[in-house]
C-alpha cells in the first residue's frame, strides 16, 4: 500500500472569524467594544474567555488586517501552523507490512530482534521486511530455530530495491542512527516510524523495549501520537570539467585541447543536517551563503551546519546553536568555529531556499556530508541548494510530542541539571 495515501495525521483545524477574508462578525465587534477586564478577575466568564491555548503554536494567524487589508493568498503554500497535541496516527486500512531496521554488528540486539520478528510474524501475521545484510550476520544465519522465521521475511538491498510502496510502518532497534538510516531509505513519502531505545544516546528513540508487545499492538490499532519531523531536500550541482580532445592534420590526438564542462545533479533527503567543512585542508573554509538568491554572508571558519529542528540537538547544539522543537517550521544555520566574534547561529523560515558555494578567493575546496553520510568534495563552480522537504518523517511518540522532547532533553542531554540551592531559613536571613 502507498504510505502517502494509507496513512494520515488527524488534526483539529483552527478557524477564526476573518480567515475567509469576509467582514468581521458581530461577535468580534462586540468583543472589540467590550471593556477590558483584569485577568485576575475571579468569575466563570473571564476564566473561559482568557483560557490559554495548550499548544506550542496556538491558533492559525488572522490573514486580514483592519477593514480593507489582507494577505495575498499563495497557492503554492504547503505549510500550516498546527497544534502538536492534535497530531494523531490513524489508518485507512489495517497495516499488513512492517520494516524492521536493526543496528548492524551489535550482538546485544540479536535477541530483541529475533523476539520482535517472531511476535510480528507468528502473533500479528505481519509481512516483515528486513535488509539482506542483516540476515547475513552469522549469529542469525546460523540459528536453525530462527531459520524457519527468516524464510517468511521479505529482503531488500539499499540503493537497489525500492520498498517505498510496500511498507506500512517501520520499527527501529538501536540508537538515533537507525532512525536516520530509515529516513535515507525513503526519498519521498515515509511510513510512520516507531523507534526503540536500544543504543547509546537515544534522543530520537522514545520507546522502551520491555513492553514492546503492548506498544506495537497499540500502534497497529492506530492509537498513538505522532510528530512530523521536517527534512531538508538538498540538491548538489557539480561542475565536471573535461578536456576536449583535439586532433592535428596527421590524426594525432592532442591533450591540450579546449575545456568544456558538464553539470551533474544529485538530490538527497536529510533529517538532521547538512555539514559543509574544510575537510583535510589546514586553510579556513571560505564559502558564500545565499538566501533566496541574495548573498547574506561568507563563512570563514571550519565550516557551516544547516540543520532541521530535529538536527538542532545533534551537531548544531555542539557548535553552540539553540535547541528547537521539531514542530517549529524553521531551518537553522550554525557556523563551525567561525573566525569572527560576531557570527552567531541564526534561524530562518522553513520556506526559504539556501545556496552554498565556494568563494572565488577560497584557498581550498570544501567537503559536504548529509546526516553523516555520502561525503563528497565541493569544488569551484559546484553548488548546494537546500530547502525544506515536502516529505517529513512521521515519528511515533511514546506519550506526546511535547513530553517526549523534554524527557529526551533531560535524560539524554541533562538539560539544566544543577544542584538545587538550599532553603534559606529565617535565622539565616538575619546574617
Amino acid at each position: 500500500m502507498d504510505g502517502g495515501e494509507e496513512m494520515r495525521v488527524e488534526a483539529a483545524p483552527y478557524c477564526c472569524s476573518t480567515c475567509d477574508g469576509g467582514e468581521v462578525s458581530g461577535r468580534s465587534v462586540a468583543r472589540r467594544n467590550r471593556k477590558t477586564r483584569s485577568l485576575s478577575t475571579s468569575s466563570a466568564g473571564s476564566a473561559s474567555e482568557y483560557r490559554r491555548t495548550q499548544s506550542l503554536h496556538g491558533p492559525s494567524p488572522v490573514t486580514t488586517f483592519g477593514p480593507k487589508a489582507c494577505m495575498l493568498q499563495n497557492p503554492h503554500a504547503v505549510m500550516h501552523i498546527q497544534d502538536p497535541a492534535s497530531q494523531r496516527l490513524t489508518w485507512n486500512k489495517p497495516p499488513k507490512s512492517v520494516l524492521v531496521i536493526k543496528k548492524i554488528r551489535d550482538a546485544s540486539l540479536l535477541e530483541p530482534f529475533k523476539e520482535l520478528c517472531m511476535f510480528l510474524t507468528e502473533v500479528k501475521n505481519m509481512i516483515v521486511y528486513v535488509e539482506k545484510k542483516v540476515l547475513e550476520d552469522p549469529a542469525i544465519s546460523g540459528d536453525e530455530n530462527f531459520g524457519a522465521i527468516t524464510k517468511k521475511f521479505c529482503t531488500f538491498r539499499e540503493d537497489l530495491d525500492d520498498i517505498s510502496n510496500r511498507v506500512d510502518f517501520i520499527i527501529c532497534l538501536g540508537g538515533d542512527g537507525t532512525l536516520l538510516y530509515a529516513s535515507s531509505l525513503f526519498q519521498e513519502s515515509v511510513p510512520p516510524v516507531m523507534a526503540f531505545h536500544l543504543g547509546s544516546l537515544g534522543f530520537l528513540t522514545p520507546f522502551k523495549f520491555d513492553t514492546y508487545q503492548s506498544q506495537v499492538t497499540q500502534i497497529i490499532e492506530g492509537n498513538a501520537a505522532i510528530v512530523l519531523r521536517s527534512r531538508l531536500v538538498v540538491r548538489v550541482l557539480k561542475e565536471n570539467w573535461e578536456k576536449k580532445a583535439r586532433m592535428d592534420e596527421k590524426g594525432i590526438i592532442l591533450t591540450n585541447g579546449d575545456v568544456e564542462s558538464s553539470r551533474k545533479a544529485m538530490q538527497y533527503q536529510v533529517l538532521n543536517e547538512v555539514v559543509v567543512d574544510r575537510g583535510p585542508s589546514s586553510y579556513l573554509s571560505n564559502v558564500d551563503l545565499f538566501l533566496d538568491g541574495h548573498l547574506i554572508t561568507t563563512v570563514q571558519g571550519d565550516g557551516v551546519i544547516v540543520s532541521t529542528p530535529t538536527g538542532s540537538t545533534a551537531y548544531a547544539v555542539a557548535a553552540g546553536a539553540s535547541m528547537i522543537h521539531p514542530n517549529v517550521p524553521a531551518i537553522m544555520i550554525t557556523p563551525i568555529c567561525p573566525h569572527s566574534l560576531s557570527f552567531r547561529p541564526i534561524v530562518v523560515p522553513a520556506g526559504v531556499e539556501l545556496k552554498i558555494m565556494l568563494s572565488r578567493d577560497a584557498r581550498n575546496t570544501a567537503w559536504v556530508s548529509f546526516d553523516g553520510r555520502k561525503r563528497q568534495e565541493i569544488c569551484h563552480g559546484d553548488s548546494i541548494t537546500i530547502t525544506t522537504s515536502c516529505f517529513p518523517v512521521p515519528s511515533i511518540c511514546s506519550r506526546d510530542p511535547v513530553n517526549d522532547w523534554f524527557e529526551s532533553l533531560a535524560e539524554c542531554l541533562h538539560w539544566n541539571v544543577r544542584k538545587k540551592q538550599n532553603y534559606l531559613s529565617s535565622e539565616d536571613e538575619e546574617f
